[in-house]
């Protein structure tokens, strides 16, 4: 079993990869749409987290930097729709492993990526 955090604070994107990787029976899947409570929760036992940079509460960089600090071992793949090439530099830089740019051009590249991470 693969355990899959999604962290978004927009819940139309977090509502379609829940619904699209629930159907892989590989994955279990935990939705945040609040960075500070994922941040919280987010254990060992996760062992990917599709983490959305722009929110609110939180800078997912920022969450990105925190989250690998606790959990260094956590494979995170970043989501944005303001793709800049500090913010991919700074994402690689802080630990994640892949950038996805929103809206997604299909989502068989997410479960691409997610395939990458767990080969």
């Amino acid at each position: 079993m693969i355990n899959i955090a999604i962290v978004d604070d927009e819940i139309q994107i977090t509502s379609m990869l829940e619904k699209f990787l629930q159907r892989n029976e590989n994955y279990q899947i935990t939705v945040y749409n609040n960075p500070q409570t994922a941040l919280a929760r987010i254990s060992q036992e996760t062992d990917i987290v599709l983490l959305d940079i722009m929110m609110p509460q939180m800078n997912g960089l920022d969450m990105l930097e925190k989250l690998k600090e606790k959990h260094p071992d956590i494979n995170v793949i970043m989501m944005t729709a303001y793709s800049t090439l500090d913010k991919v530099l700074n994402s690689h830089r802080y630990g994640a492993v892949h950038y996805l740019m929103k809206p997604f051009d299909s989502l068989d590249a997410i479960s691409k990526k997610i395939n990458e991470v767990t080969a």
